[in-house]
Formats: C-alpha cells, sequence, structure tokens
C-alpha cells in the first residue's frame, strides 16, 4: 500500500504514471479551460483580422491612385478598415484579460491542489518510509517542484495553446487569400513541428536532472541548518560551504545545459526562411495579377503571426518538462510504499491497557534489534524497561502503537493483534514521550493541547500544573500565549520535558509511555514531576523506560532488556538478587555493596 493512513481522499487524483496524474487534477477545473481555449482562440483570430483589414485598406488606397474609385469611397474604407482594427482588437484586450486571468486561476489551484495532495500523502506515510528520506529532498519536492507544475501550466500551457492557434490560423487564413499561398505556412509548420519534438527529447532528461540535483542540494542545506550547532561547534563552517558550493555548482551546470540546448532552436531561422519565401511567393503571385498588393500584406501578417509561437514554445516547453519531471518527482512520493496501513475496518475500543509481547522479533532494514521478546503488561501495571543503550527498549514502545510492525511473533494489545486495530483508535490511546521531545512553533497552550480537539484555558493550565511547568510558563511575559522557536528550542531540556507531559496529561491516555521522559530535569523538578507521574498513572497502564532508581523501585513490574532479549524480568528486589544484567545496569550510578541496600546515588 502506498499509504498508512489516508489522510486527504479529496482529489481522488490517477497516480498510474505522470500524465494521468497531471490530466486528474486539470479535469477538475474545467470551467476555466474552456475559458482559457475560448480566450486563446479568439486572441489569435483577432490578431489574424489585423493584417487582412490592413490589406484591404492598402487595396482602396491602391485602387483611388488607379482612379477605379473616387477619394471619397477610398476614405470610407480605409475609415472602416481602422474602425475594425481598433474595435477588434479592444475586443482582443478583453478576451485576452480573460484567458490571462483563467490560467493564472487555473495554475494556482493546480498547485493548490497538488501541494495539498502531496502533504496529505506525506502525513500518511509510516515511520519506515520517513526514517529513508532525507527532509530537504522532501521539502524542495513539496514546495519547488509542485511550484514547477504551476508554472508548467502558466505560463507553460497556457502559451502552447495561445501559440498553438497563431499556427493554426494562418494556416486556415492563407488558402482564402489564394489557395497557393497554403503552401510556406504548410510547410513551416510540419518543420515547427519536428523542432519541437526533438527540443522535448532532448530537454526532458535534463530537466529531470535539474530536478533531481536541487533536491538534493536542497537536503543538504537543510540537513546543514538542522545540525549548525554541531557544524559551529567543530568549526566546519568553510568544509560545508565549499560543499555545498559543489552541489550549487551541479544545478548550475545542469541549467546551463538546458540553455545549450535551447540556444541551439532552429524555429527562429525556420520563422526567418518562412519570411523570406512568403514574402518571394507572394510577390510572384503579385506580377503576375493573381493577388493584389493588400493580399501581399494580409499574408505577409499571416507568416508575421509565426513569431508568436517560436518565441513563446521554447519557453513554454522548458517549462512543461521541468513541470513533467516534477510531476514524476511528485508521484515518486505518493506511490511510495509503507509497510502499514490504516485498517480503517480493524477494532475499535476503549483501551482497557493490557499489553503482551509474544516471541517478538524485529529489525531496522536488515539489522535486528530484537529477538525472541515475550512479556506481559497487565491493565493498570507500571512496568519498567531497562538495559544499556542500543539494547532496544525504545523499540519496544514503538511496537506498541504500531509506528512499526514486528517481523515476527505479535504484539497484543487487550487480547487483539495490533495488525487488527483500527490504527487512529489505537494511537489516539496511547500517549508517548520520547526522550528527543518535539514541540512546534505554536504558542505553548497550543503545544501542550496539540492532542486535544476540544481544549480550554482551564484544562491546559490543569495540566502544566501536574508537570510542574506552570511557574515558569507565567513567568513568561506572555504566558501560556507565548510562542516557543522550533523544536523548542527557546527553553531548556527540562522545560521541553515538562511540556511533553503536560502534553501527555492532557489527552489523558489509557496507556502511557515514557520513554527517559525525565532524564534532562533537575532533581528537584524530578521529585515533583515523580509525584505528578504517579497520579497520571493510577488507573492506567505506564511504560517506563529509565535508568533514574527512584522510578524503577516504583515499578510493579521490570524487564530487563541486553542486546535485543528479555534477559530477566520481576521485581526490583527479586532482580537484585537474581538477575547480574540488572545489577550491571546500575553499577555506575550506585556501589555494588549498596544496590542490595536500595540507597539511590546520581
Amino acid at each position: 500500500m502506498s499509504s498508512e493512513f489516508i489522510a486527504n481522499n479529496t482529489y481522488n487524483s490517477d497516480h498510474t504514471g505522470s500524465i494521468p496524474f497531471i490530466w486528474s487534477h486539470v479535469r477538475r477545473h474545467w470551467i476555466f479551460i474552456i475559458t482559457l481555449l475560448f480566450g486563446a482562440f479568439s486572441n489569435a483570430a483577432l490578431a489574424s483580422v489585423v493584417p487582412i483589414f490592413t490589406g484591404r485598406a492598402f487595396n482602396a488606397l491602391n485602387d483611388f491612385q488607379q482612379t477605379t474609385i473616387s477619394g471619397e469611397q477610398a476614405l470610407n474604407i480605409t475609415f472602416t478598415m481602422v474602425l475594425a482594427v481598433v474595435g477588434s482588437q479592444i475586443v482582443r484586450a478583453f478576451l485576452q484579460f480573460m484567458r490571462n486571468f483563467s490560467a493564472e486561476i487555473f495554475s494556482q489551484r493546480i498547485e493548490r491542489d497538488v501541494r495539498d495532495e502531496l502533504y496529505g500523502s506525506l502525513l500518511g506515510k509510516g515511520m519506515d518510509f520517513h526514517d529513508m528520506q532525507p527532509v530537504g529532498d522532501i521539502m524542495a519536492r513539496v514546495t519547488n517542484d509542485v511550484r514547477e507544475l504551476n508554472f508548467m501550466f502558466n505560463p507553460g500551457f497556457n502559451l502552447i495553446v495561445g501559440s498553438s492557434f497563431f499556427i493554426i490560423l494562418p494556416l486556415i487564413v492563407s488558402p482564402f487569400i489564394h489557395p497557393q499561398l497554403i503552401l510556406v505556412p504548410l510547410v513551416f509548420t510540419i518543420l515547427h513541428i519536428f523542432v519541437q519534438i526533438q527540443l522535448v527529447r532532448d530537454v526532458h532528461p535534463i530537466a529531470q536532472k535539474v530536478r533531481q540535483s536541487f533536491g538534493k542540494m536542497n537536503s543538504r542545506l537543510a540537513e546543514a541548518l538542522e545540525g549548525l550547532q554541531v557544524v559551529k561547534g567543530t568549526a566546519q563552517e568553510a568544509n560545508e560551504a565549499s560543499y555545498f558550493q559543489s552541489l550549487v555548482n551541479t544545478v548550475r551546470d545542469y541549467y546551463i545545459e538546458q540553455g545549450e540546448i535551447e540556444a541551439r532552436y532552429l524555429s527562429t531561422v525556420l520563422w526567418g526562411l518562412a519570411f523570406v519565401a512568403a514574402l518571394f511567393h507572394s510577390m510572384v503571385l503579385y506580377n503576375a495579377n493573381i493577388i493584389d498588393i493588400g493580399d501581399v500584406i494580409a499574408f505577409i501578417g499571416q507568416i508575421y503571426m509565426f513569431g508568436f509561437p517560436v518565441f513563446a514554445s521554447l519557453f513554454s516547453l522548458s517549462r512543461i518538462a521541468s513541470g513533467y519531471a516534477s510531476a514524476k518527482r511528485i508521484l515518486e512520493i505518493i506511490n511510495a510504499e509503507t509497510t502499514l496501513d490504516q485498517n480503517a475496518t480493524g477494532h475499535e475500543a476503549t483501551l482497557a491497557g493490557e499489553i503482551i509481547f509474544e516471541n517478538v522479533t524485529f529489525g531496522y532494514q536488515e539489522r535486528a534489534v530484537l529477538r525472541d521478546v515475550s512479556f506481559t503488561v497487565k491493565p493498570g501495571q507500571t512496568v519498567a524497561i531497562v538495559g544499556q543503550t542500543g539494547a532496544g527498549k525504545s523499540t519496544i514502545t514503538k511496537l506498541i502503537n504500531r509506528t512499526y510492525d514486528a517481523t515476527s511473533g505479535r504484539v497484543l494489545v487487550d487480547g487483539i493483534d495490533v495488525r487488527d486495530w483500527d490504527l487512529s483508535s489505537l494511537r489516539s490511546q496511547i500517549g508517548n514521550i520520547e526522550q528527543d521531545i518535539f514541540l512546534f512553533s505554536r504558542s505553548i497552550a497550543e503545544n501542550i493541547a496539540f492532542a486535544d480537539d476540544e481544549w480550554n484555558q482551564a484544562d491546559v493550565e490543569a495540566s502544566a500544573k501536574k508537570a510542574q511547568a506552570h511557574d515558569f510558563i507565567e513567568s513568561f511575559p506572555e504566558g501560556y500565549e507565548t510562542v516557543i522557536g522550533q523544536r523548542g528550542v527557546t527553553l531548556s531540556g527540562g522545560q521541553r520535558q515538562r511540556l511533553a507531559l503536560a502534553r501527555a496529561f492532557q489527552s489523558d491516555p489509557p496507556v502511557l509511555i515514557l520513554d527517559d521522559s525525565t532524564s534532562a530535569i533537575d532533581s528537584a523538578t524530578e521529585d515533583k514531576i515523580q509525584k505528578a507521574i504517579w497520579t497520571a498513572a493510577e488507573g492506567r497502564t505506564t511504560i517506563l523506560i529509565t535508568h533514574r532508581l527512584s522510578q524503577i523501585r516504583w515499578a510493579d513490574h521490570i524487564v530487563v532488556i541486553k542486546n535485543g532479549e528479555v534477559a530477566a524480568q520481576g521485581n526490583h528486589d527479586d532482580l537484585l538478587n537474581s538477575s547480574p544484567a540488572y545489577r550491571r545496569i546500575f553499577a555506575r550510578y550506585e556501589e555494588p555493596t549498596e544496590i542490595t541496600q536500595s540507597s539511590e546515588t546520581e
């Protein structure tokens, strides 16, 4: 499947290929397609009549000179043609406005819809997908690639449609002037089409390389900014700048390569040759008295119309090639498979909180992390999972809420395999506070109430007080309306963790997972939060991952993980007496002679 969650199913677009995908979005705005086509045709038609009216005025003046009509008749005809030109161009201007207005609305809506769909798809992807995707490249696709789709339609598609009519109209009008005059426009059109086909073939692969290299450049930029503190702390600014410059140069080189292809565009030469051929052909017919001077002017005016498609197609085809390449990159994300599915028809119920691991094995890619893990957590029980760094403790918690699925074995919640639960129902009832706290660039109140759709200020403050966060929040000038920086960088580690605890209290989940959630809190604050956690744990299942003995002793059950396997389990006193692995975990926190006395030193 391509989505773990269906976050947005508004568009029902076709994902079988770039062209079907683009068309499925285009057809949703058919009214603007009609107005764009009508405006483009009208623009070409009204441009085509100008040389015809001009030619008739010249014929009238020529007839007057040859005394076949009176001066008054010639003046009337000329004045009528002037009015016709002015009137047609006023109408043309209005229709041109309608065309460009339609094209702008159309392209902006396409950009909005595709970006909305892509963002919904990203929200729906599982963590197995996001773990392997550079954030910068994803951002390039969501922003720049989607923007290229906008440019693909306006000016790209808009100019292609408009210029196509500027080719079609001379083919229609020229034979009416004289049937022989179809020759030059027809030959030019055939050769021009071949040039366009070759241009698209040459530009398309380069456009793909441009988009790919831009994504790599953006990935490096995002990574460097995310790790800017490490870059500065190791004095690597010069090296990072040099590497980034090499990526920028790659993007530049591909753009130059595309420019070289466009510089060899032959239609400009063809247009010049068509002008010469058209003038020669029309003058031959004029000298043979087959056509008159006004017909020559009208015909040359038709050939002049080819100038717009010649110059517009070079620019618009590049935009279309870039947009097509971007659509392909967007579809790569939308169609990327994820191992999880929402299982919207799965089991839904209020959690009691029983959790059972039955011979669970799991690994990231080909690296085994957990092997044959089995233990049981009873409803309302507090279980501590302990072990050395890298033993697989955090991975266990990610299997409970189906961030990942077990490779083999089963994880049961309330006796139901987590794969059989409705994923939304399961996750909404499991509160998870990880060691790496993530806070959004929003107000403190909004961060605390993130998982609560119907929150009020009183509840938020109550949750903050439970997490011992109320006092430091009130010390800020704007209190709960204080907007914190990205990922909470404007807060200390302890403040971030207390806000995360407040967020968990606010959602009031039946199952609470605390993954080393007090590691950045001082001892005095920890005592206060410990009481809050005790209160929060009442009546709910709580999973603790921690190295703090004060929390481990308090647990009803302790599971010791060593090298991805269950080394021992039981209560604190029993494990101290029976498990060497458990004793070794705390050897650096307590003297061996004091472990059996259960005295804590940190």
